[in-house]
């Protein structure tokens, strides 16, 4: 069984960081595509970036130059550094790890930004 645990959401300025980090339990190899997604009240959830599993790495146009998605095969670790942050990206981030059908999902972070 895999689980997946996130941590380092928390209340932030804007224009402040965070880094959030995702640590995968169970069988979660390398050719696992791992990544981030986030869900804001009332809305859908979206990508925010995604790496690994055979995948180019992929950024959310709204946080490419703010955002970097990191990965650690050894520790079965994916971390996103978060810089420049807005209001607006103010949401519960969502880890998630998937191959061909199957994807395990984290319980999700808050991340909440303040103006």
């Amino acid at each position: 069984q895999v689980q997946l645990v996130e941590s380092g959401g928390g209340l932030v300025q804007a224009g402040g960081s965070l880094r959030l980090s995702c640590v995968a339990s169970g069988s979660i190899l390398s050719d696992h595509a791992m990544g981030w997604y986030r869900q804001a009240p009332g809305k859908q959830r979206e990508l925010v970036a995604v790496t690994g599993g055979g995948i180019a790495t992929i950024y959310a146009d709204s946080v490419k130059g703010r955002f970097t998605i990191s990965r650690d095969n050894a520790k079965n670790t994916v971390s996103l550094q978060m810089n420049s942050l807005k209001p607006e990206d103010t949401a519960g981030y969502y880890c998630r790890a998937w191959r061909g059908a199957i994807t395990y999902w984290g319980q999700g972070t808050q991340v909440t930004v303040s103006s």
